[in-house]
């Protein structure tokens, strides 16, 4: 990596911009003094094309000569120390100080600093997304040396309005500096405290690319920000790069100050959360183990009775367990009253848990593929309900498609059917249409549609697209029944609470939003991605959203307050998609820069990073152990991960936990397979090694696209806990899903 040191702004570049400043707010022209003739802009600038000729600034001089079209003859110093009087400049004076002496009158403005900085921050706010990173950290220094100077001046109740009011924008990565800051209250603590003391003493580090530096510079001189360039020249020692900067570089030696933590993330990701599963209603439970007791306790003796006493069972070790590590219903978010579907789906997921297959290394989970031909490279997303029975997908023609998996004709309502006269089921069954196809059309949006999410008893569908609006649909009538508006851009996401009558929302607007399905406005609006949120999940427990985003970190967001409690950074490119593991604790993100990360949510920080995707990641599914984890990408394939097997997370204590309760498993069943350190059963090491050469050698030379459409190899380092890689026929693979039994569903669409 090349690059240069800049002290923010050499001799020349602060001359000429602070020259040309002359007249903006709170400046010379404006002090009031009758006796003072204002100085024109000419004057100004002819006095600083001299200065830069006599130092030799040649490029300087041409770029300012070019700006503003001089005419007449050069001003001397001497003239515009006729301006000013030589009380107020000195009899020497020369150009900096000229300058000095400006920046010096716009300080006398108290407000200077705030109005300064908030038309910084807002520039960066509308700034591009490839640039708005290093604005933002740029913007952390200028900060508080804007606060330190407020306090040193005298200013006291502005620097804590200041600071109050911009202080949020720091809290994630600066937390602790933060709090040091908000304590000092006099010119006096400034002068004492640490860590004011090593702000104002050392110069702060900062890498920028050299497009960003030019922007940057150009604001500056283009408003006239005279403190702001002040405090950039004397103390920040900007680093121009080739190429794009990276979040992770601010841990590097040459960024912030040099012996000092920079960035905080860790402190800001130690608040305390609370990731327990939902604790299970007590009606839901009294009236699941009354079903069950009634099956069991019938005097005929079948297959029914025997399977409702093995459930009673299964449902006695779930109950002690979701006891244990369950929410208090402090925690817990408030949900309506149950209704029968509840009891219905807790008896099903209990069937599921029965004949649930357990996944390793060496039993890995079985892929149903399911491809979409025709679709014209149309197909934006695509998922499958909880009971396999249905199936969606969302088009760029502002429609949504559903199939009935089980070949069942997907009935809606005569056109001309009155809703009043349905009062029962029979009533319903008479209203239907008569025919019906195994696929159907749903239409509403008026753009494109980006994601949609069938809830988990597979009544109702939710939409989202670019016409700025979330459709929920009936799908027992086939109709839509809300339109949510909220969002001022497209949607690019949504999806259901694991309950349901909770759903999320996220969009290019940088914002997620929380609604309930009985309230057509949004309940919380999540707002601190820098740039767009491509990606919405909610935890296990329904306590916590999780977002993904372009500014490339990923975000925990507590449900009740509002606000964020985990910010997860590393990735290199945007976050597409993300997966919580079912027991709340693990979570996996990936997309553009093609590498799955897997993250601790308790800590905060990263466990592993996966390698092997040759193409952007679209999807992620965690099995109902959290061991393994699936991969669906543009590079036409469904990767397995084996979550223990990398070294790099092998010591975690999540890990080694996971490991402990395997060993007593394993104790508890003398019978079970043996199973190698490596993952594999002893007796198929030997069969298995030449393939697994085959697999590594064509995992190696993964197939992808150049730019005129030709297929290119291209070889990725693999990591160690990549158990097996599926690759399709030409079918970039937009959904993966892991049923309740661990089976593996994957959707894609086929290209040419």
């Amino acid at each position: 990596m090349s690059g240069r040191n800049t002290d923010a702004f050499d001799d020349a570049s602060v001359a000429g911009s602070n020259g040309a400043a002359n007249g903006g707010p709170g400046g010379i022209g404006n002090s009031g003094n009758g006796n003072r003739r204002q100085a024109s802009q000419k004057q100004v600038e002819k006095i600083v094309l001299q200065y830069l000729k006599t130092k030799g600034y040649r490029n300087a001089e041409k770029a300012l000569r070019e700006d503003a079209i001089m005419d007449g003859a050069e001003t001397t110093i001497g003239d515009l120390a006729s301006v000013f009087p030589a009380s107020e400049m000195g009899s020497d004076a020369n150009v900096p100080e000229w300058v000095l002496f400006y920046s010096e009158a716009e300080q006398g403005n108290p407000d200077a600093y705030s109005q300064s900085y908030r038309e910084l921050r807002r520039w960066t706010d509308s700034s591009l997304d490839v640039y708005r990173h290093e604005l933002y950290a740029v913007s952390f220094p200028i900060f508080v040396h804007a606060y330190l100077d407020l306090h040193m001046r005298g200013l006291h109740e502005k620097a804590a309005e200041f600071m109050e009011q911009y202080s949020r924008d720091h809290v994630v990565h600066h937390g602790k500096d933060i709090e040091t800051l908000t304590t000092l209250k006099t010119k006096a603590h400034v002068e004492e405290n640490a860590l004011a003391k090593l702000y104002r003493e050392n110069k702060y580090g900062i890498r920028m690319t050299r497009v960003g530096f030019e922007l940057l510079l150009s604001f500056l001189q283009d408003h006239h920000f005279t403190l702001l360039m002040r405090t950039v020249n004397q103390y920040l020692n900007i680093r121009t790069i080739d190429g794009a900067v990276q979040i992770a570089s601010e841990s590097e030696a040459d960024v912030g100050i040099t012996g000092h933590t920079q960035n905080q993330l860790d402190h800001f990701n130690s608040q305390d959360i609370a990731l327990g599963s939902a604790p299970l209603d007590p009606f839901v439970r009294d009236e699941v183990e009354r079903t069950l007791q009634s099956e069991a306790g019938r005097h005929i003796k079948d297959s029914t009775t025997e399977e409702a006493s093995a459930l009673l069972d299964t449902f006695a070790r779930a109950k002690q367990d979701s006891t244990t590590n369950a929410l208090s219903a402090r925690d817990a978010i408030p949900m309506p009253p149950p209704r029968g579907v509840e009891i219905e789906q807790q008896i099903a997921n209990l069937k599921a848990l029965r004949k649930r297959v357990a996944l390793s290394p060496a039993a890995l989970p079985s892929v149903c593929m399911y491809t979409l031909h025709n679709t014209d490279n149309t197909m934006n997303c695509a998922t499958v309900s909880e009971d396999l029975s249905l199936m969606a997908g969302g088009f760029s023609e502002s429609y949504v498609k559903i199939w009935s998996l089980k070949r069942e004709p997907l009935r809606g309502f005569q056109s001309n059917f009155v809703p009043n006269s349905v009062n029962s089921e029979e009533d319903m069954e008479a209203v239907r249409e008569k025919t019906g196809e195994d696929s159907r059309k749903l239409i509403g949006h008026s753009g494109p549609v980006f994601g949609v999410d069938i809830s988990f008893d597979s009544k109702y569908l939710l939409s989202c697209s670019e016409d700025k609006t979330a459709r929920l649909w009936s799908l027992d009538t086939m109709t839509n029944v809300v339109c949510y508006r909220g969002h001022n851009y497209p949607i690019w996401d949504v999806s259901f609470a694991p309950q349901g009558f909770y759903f999320a929302t996220a969009s290019h607007d940088r914002t997620a939003r929380l609604w309930s399905c009985d309230h057509i406005y949004a309940l919380r609006i999540f707002a601190g991605h820098l740039s767009d949120v491509n990606c919405v999940r909610f935890h296990p427990n329904a306590k916590y959203v999780v977002t993904g985003s372009c500014d490339k970190t990923v975000r925990l967001w507590d449900v009740q307050r509002g606000s964020c409690v985990r910010v997860f950074t590393g990735h290199t490119g945007s976050v597409d998609t993300v997966a919580i593991s079912p027991d709340g604790r693990i979570m996996a993100s990936a997309g553009e820069d093609q590498i799955v990360n897997v993250w601790d949510l308790g800590s905060g920080r990263r466990m592993e990073s996966l390698t092997g995707h040759t193409g952007s990641v679209y999807s992620l599914a965690f099995s109902q152990e959290g061991t393994l984890l699936l991969s669906g990408s543009a590079d036409e394939t469904v990767r397995a991960w084996d979550i223990k097997r990398s070294s790099t997370a092998s010591d975690h204590p999540i890990i080694a936990q996971r490991q402990s309760e395997q060993d007593q498993s394993k104790a508890a069943d003398p019978d079970a397979m043996d199973v190698d350190s490596d993952g594999k059963s002893a007796e198929n090491n030997a069969g298995s090694s030449e393939k697994d050469k085959a697999d590594a050698a064509n995992n190696g030379d993964s197939k992808k696209r150049d730019a005129a459409g030709i297929w290119k190899s291209k070889r990725v380092a693999e990591s160690d806990a990549l158990l097996k890689t599926w690759r399709t026929k030409s079918t970039p693979v937009y959904n993966v899903t892991m049923t309740k039994r661990n089976l593996a569903i994957a959707i894609g669409a086929f290209t040419l």
